[in-house]
């Protein structure tokens, strides 16, 4: 009556080498991979695992170079004034550190943008602690300047960190993702391979002049790849969004003019062919699909203003850069947007939900300012 047990695999052994890459693979990518992330999931980390090796490599040249320029290779300085050195040094990184912080919420709105700032601002904090080899007499104001600019970086990285793995997890397993990415190193936080579902102004700007051209939403990863990542703080940006009444009007005349129009909307848009701007201007009542509707109508009347300029262009040349444009010129256009709007915002929406894009307020970074009605 003594019967045995056996334990029996219930898988069949590997060979050596799958073993050994299987080994690999439960310490860098997430439990079922592929299936268990989207397709972008390993582009980025292939760029991730490559800025982890270089970065790595830098960071040996950079202390080596901080250290000899703060004298620890010199018998004449004390070790006193080279630790004092060395703490202030890194007390003025966690001061810039701490100061950058209190703009988190910012860091929601343009990921991909902010990640790639992040990266160049490392390269550049690098690149100043190696350029005090050749200046050791300004050790101090430099690896300050380097140790901030460093800090600030970290800050961005780690606060773009979380949302960007969750583009990438399908279903429940973004623990198991962060955990396999970190594992993986640090980096490529700029790239392109990142697929976001989210509508931001820089892929918001995408998916509407893509409508307006063509009456087409480019699809999530179509989107992603025509957003501009690098945005120049010198750059001039044709709209804005929450605006100041006096930024937006010139004289109390046209928005007179134009009032009528919104009567029916919880916003106004206008241009100041001064600035060459497109103004939304929010009413205090303003909803979230008010304020989107508000960037979609000053991206339409944007487009009217750019067509309009570009045909006085070809028509005559005139001195004066903004084609002399009067009152009746861009009110005509004002007029016609909100016509256009009217009819094509539903479609508009319908068509990027189709797409699979999720649109909030919140990522068009709207200004607070608000038009109220005047007390008797």
């Amino acid at each position: 009556m003594g019967a045995s047990v056996r334990a029996v695999p219930l898988q069949s052994p590997l060979p050596p080498a799958e073993e050994v890459m299987a080994f690999i693979r439960s310490y860098v990518v997430p439990e079922g991979f592929p299936d268990s992330v989207t397709p972008s999931y390993v582009p980025y980390m292939t760029w991730r695992a490559l800025k982890h090796f270089f970065g790595g490599a830098m960071g040996v040249f950079t202390t080596r170079t901080l250290l000899s320029s703060v004298g620890v290779s010199q018998s004449k300085v004390t070790p006193g004034a080279i630790a004092i050195n060395w703490i202030l040094k890194d007390g003025a990184g966690r001061v810039g550190k701490m100061l950058f912080a209190r703009q988190g919420k910012k860091f929601d709105y343009d990921l991909k943008q902010l990640r790639f700032s992040s990266d160049l601002l490392l390269e550049i904090g690098a690149g100043i602690e190696l350029a005090t080899a050749a200046f050791p007499q300004f050790f101090l104001p430099m690896a300050c300047v380097a140790n901030v600019v460093k800090n600030v970086a970290a800050v961005t990285s780690t606060s773009t960190r979380t949302p960007i793995y969750k583009a990438y997890a399908r279903g429940e397993n973004i623990g198991d993702v962060t955990a396999k990415g970190e594992s993986v190193g640090n980096i490529a936080d700029l790239v392109r391979s990142v697929v976001l579902n989210t509508l931001n102004r820089a892929r918001f700007t995408v998916a509407v002049d893509s409508f307006i051209k063509t009456g087409h939403i480019p699809s999530l990863k179509e989107g992603n790849s025509q957003e501009t990542i690098f945005n120049p703080p010198w750059r001039h940006e044709p709209i804005a969004i929450g605006s100041r009444f006096g930024e937006a009007f010139q004289e109390p005349a046209s928005f007179v003019a134009i009032r009528p129009l919104f009567e029916d909307e919880r916003y106004m848009v206008t241009y100041n062919p001064a600035k060459d701007k497109v103004y939304a201007l929010l009413k205090d009542q303003a909803k979230s699909d008010d304020i989107i509707k508000a960037a979609f109508h000053a991206h339409v009347l944007l487009h009217f203003i750019n067509a309009s300029h570009a045909r006085k262009q070809m028509n005559s040349r005139r001195s004066d850069p903004y084609g002399n444009p009067c009152n009746m010129d861009f009110m005509a256009h004002i007029a016609e947007s909100c016509k256009i709007v009217s009819s094509s915002y539903g479609t508009f929406k319908k068509k990027a939900r189709e797409q699979g894009w999720i649109m909030s307020e919140s990522l068009l970074n709207p200004g607070k300012a608000r038009l109220c009605p005047a007390r008797p």
